[in-house]
Order: C-alpha cells, then sequence, then structure tokens
C-alpha cells in the first residue's frame, strides 16, 4: 500500500513538473487568478497557482499594493447575489438555499487563497503575504478588509489541533537555531555563545510551536528556566556566571521569553496554548515544581507615565515599584482592558499579577520600556480557570496583597 502510494505521488509530481513549464508568461497576475477561481483540474489548477505565488513573490510594493487592490476591488462578495439567496432561503430554509447563501456570502479571494495554498510550500508564501498587507494596509487602509479572509483562514488552518510542540535544544538543527537567534523579541540573542547558554544547560528548556505545514518554520517560542525560587531580574537569569542546578532540583519554571515568529499571523493567537501545554509537559516531566511564573517586561510604563504627564521624582527601588504596581492594576484602555499589551496577555490566560521587581531589566530597551522594572506572571494552577472568567466577564486585574499594597502606596500625582 505504502509502494502504490508512493508511485502514485512520483507520478503526479512528474506531471506537476512537465505542466508547470511557464507557459503563461506575459499575462497578468490578475487574469491567472480569474483562471484559476475556474479551473477544475488539479494538476492544472497547481500550475496557476504557482505561477501567481511565484509572480507575487516577483513584485515591488506597487505591485503587490494593486495586487491587494484587486483583490478588494473584484474578489469581494456579489451583495445582490447575497440578497436574493438570503431571501430564498428566508422563504425555503433548505438545504440548497442554505448552500447557495454560503457559496454568495464568500467571498472569491477565499477560494482563490485555498487554491493557492494547493502548492507546496504555499502556505508560509501565503503567511508572507499576509505580513506584506498588513504592511501596505497601515497607509492603504481600504486594503484592509482583504486581511479580514487571510484571518478568517488562518485561524482555521493554524488551529491548535494541527500545531506540534517541539522541545527545541543545542542538538536542534541549526537552521532552527538560526531562526530562534533571528526571531527572538524580548532578550535579544547576541552570539551563538549566549544561545548556547540559554539551551545546553540542564536547567534551561525551550519550546516551539510548528506547522505541519511549515515544519522548519517556528510559529512561536518560549524560553525557560529552571530555578530554585521565584528569580527578581532577568540579568540574573541569562549571566553565564550562575551556578546551574539540575532539573530535579528546581521547584520554579520561569517563562522568560515568548516570541512570535511570525509577522504574518499576527492576531492569532498561539501564545495561551503554548504555555499551557508546556506547563502541562513540565509538570509530568518534573513534578517536583511547585511554581510557574513568568519574568515578564512592562513595555508600556513609560509611553504611559509620559502619556499622562507623570514622573518617577526619585527612582529608588520602592518608588519604581509602587508606580509600576499602580500602572499594571489601575492604567486602563478605553474599552477597559488593562493598559499594558503583556498583562492583557498573560491575566487574559488566567494569571495573576504576583511580584513587581525594580532594575530588573538593565538592558537598553528594558531601560526605555520601564525603565528596568519587571513582573511575575503567576499561573497558580489550581485558579487558571477562575481567574480567566473573572478577566473575561470583566477585566478583573487579579493580584497579590503585596502587588496591591505596592500600589495603594503610590503618592496620589503617581496614581
Amino acid at each position: 500500500m505504502s509502494f502504490l502510494a508512493d508511485l502514485l505521488t512520483t507520478v503526479f509530481e512528474r506531471r506537476y513538473r512537465r505542466a508547470s513549464e511557464p507557459d503563461n508568461q506575459g499575462r497578468s497576475i490578475e487574469a491567472l487568478c480569474t483562471d484559476l477561481l475556474s479551473s477544475s483540474g488539479e494538476v492544472s489548477g497547481m500550475v496557476l497557482a504557482r505561477h501567481i505565488l511565484d509572480g507575487y513573490g516577483a513584485m515591488e510594493d506597487g505591485e503587490k499594493r494593486d495586487f491587494f487592490g484587486f483583490l478588494t476591488e473584484h474578489l469581494g462578495i456579489n451583495t445582490d447575489a447575497v440578497g436574493r439567496a438570503l431571501n430564498a432561503y428566508s422563504a425555503e430554509a433548505s438545504k440548497s438555499n442554505y448552500q447557495d447563501f454560503m457559496g454568495a456570502s464568500e467571498p472569491k479571494r477565499q477560494e482563490l487563497a485555498r487554491r493557492l495554498n494547493h502548492v507546496p510550500g504555499a502556505t508560509k508564501q501565503l503567511v508572507e503575504m499576509r505580513k506584506d498587507l498588513l504592511r501596505l494596509a497601515r497607509k492603504h487602509p481600504e486594503l484592509a478588509v482583504v486581511d479580514l479572509d487571510f484571518r478568517h483562514l488562518f485561524a482555521s488552518w493554524f488551529n491548535r489541533g494541527f500545531l506540534v510542540l517541539r522541545p527545541i535544544s543545542w542538538e536542534s538543527p541549526a537552521d532552527i537555531l538560526d531562526k530562534i537567534i533571528a526571531y527572538e523579541a524580548v532578550h535579544a540573542i547576541h552570539s551563538w555563545d549566549d544561545l548556547r547558554n540559554r539551551l545546553q544547560p540542564a536547567d534551561r528548556r525551550c519550546f516551539g510551536f510548528f506547522h505541519p505545514a511549515m515544519p522548519d518554520e517556528p510559529l512561536i517560542f518560549v524560553e525557560v528556566a529552571l530555578t530554585q525560587g521565584i528569580p527578581g531580574s532577568v540579568q540574573g537569569v541569562l549571566t553565564e556566571d550562575r551556578d546551574n542546578i539540575a532539573a530535579e532540583e528546581a521547584d520554579t519554571a520561569v517563562f522568560y521569553s515568548i516570541s512570535n515568529c511570525q509577522a504574518g499571523l499576527a492576531g492569532i493567537s498561539f501564545g495561551n496554548s503554548l504555555i499551557k501545554q508546556v506547563v502541562a509537559d513540565l509538570s509530568r516531566e518534573l513534578p517536583n515544581l511547585t511554581s510557574f511564573v513568568t519574568l515578564s517586561p512592562i513595555p508600556g510604563l513609560n509611553r504611559w507615565l509620559a502619556e499622562t504627564d507623570r514622573q518617577i521624582d526619585d527612582p529608588d527601588d520602592q518608588q519604581q515599584r509602587e508606580i509600576a504596581a499602580n500602572y499594571l492594576l489601575t492604567a486602563k484602555r478605553p474599552n477597559g482592558a488593562p493598559y499594558d499589551p503583556v498583562a492583557r496577555f498573560h491575566l487574559g490566560n488566567g494569571a495573576l499579577i504576583h511580584a513587581v521587581h525594580a532594575g530588573a531589566d538593565l538592558s537598553e530597551n528594558g531601560l526605555a520600556q520601564s525603565g528596568g522594572a519587571m513582573v511575575n506572571y503567576l499561573y497558580d494552577l489550581p485558579l487558571i480557570t477562575q481567574n480567566h472568567e473573572r478577566y473575561a466577564s470583566a477585566q478583573t486585574v487579579v493580584a497579590s496583597p503585596e502587588v496591591s499594597a505596592l500600589s495603594a502606596a503610590a503618592k496620589p500625582q503617581d496614581t
């Protein structure tokens, strides 16, 4: 059975390669898209899709903008057809009328993306295409409607059920390690020695989500330090001079860096599932772990201080901790959600604000964002669901008594 499947695959691939000769030169990408949507042959459809993807990849920004303009103006929904189909379904709620309504209400560009995705390697190219779209839509907001279709499709294609959690270690393939260096977004990795210090010791772990259609591209990864007690600075976590411990001696797992890797998957949430899966896996591997915490940046603190004309008069440890705690507990967006994006992420996952630390990240980026302050979010396993529900229903910020006391102690002009 395996031999027959391999044989059929080989025959198909040879037919595909022969049919992929560039017989569409000189034709516009818009014409190729129209042909692809009307194509009924599998091989001919894949050939058209390959020409479209290759043509898009060779475009400059102006041409890409025109391509997205074509998708916006010509491959949306036909409102008249939708109205007729809805009226028919309202008059008779039959299966065929419902099918007609579904077909009419789906934009043609969604089907185009599905057909493009039939080509091997196309998923990565479509993710890159959305990256371009998000960038161009900042100057051309009329294109943003196309992103609703990309986002709808990607939410299904990158559903948690399709993702594979893989450990990343110093023995992982070099191309994966190179991408970890490139994609690290929180604490820059300055060298291969720096990367080895984060991956090779027994008290360090790294995990990433991968998709079968993009097996060599991490979607998101988390770096974990196994420690005794909850650390209060990233310098202590990352220093090469620290004393390594055996994994079995640790009582705490510290998530100190979480990096999204694919800009074209912005808004497709992986972090929630990633942390919960890693917590479950580490709990099974190391039953001695009793605490699961983050050591997180506070990226909005300095910006919020500037926007509200507030300042830290004397940035000693206590005052900085009080103001940072007050910011995390009280600073809100207009919709009532916490101002800080990292706080929104972890509180939405069911964590609570456990502790605030001054002088915890003395890197250039850490000082620019928060004056060096950092925060521990605690994933208290029995309370995660309760905390998540409280946040989801009323955006309640759950904090430890220590953090609540720090916030209350902040001077009136800092609140």
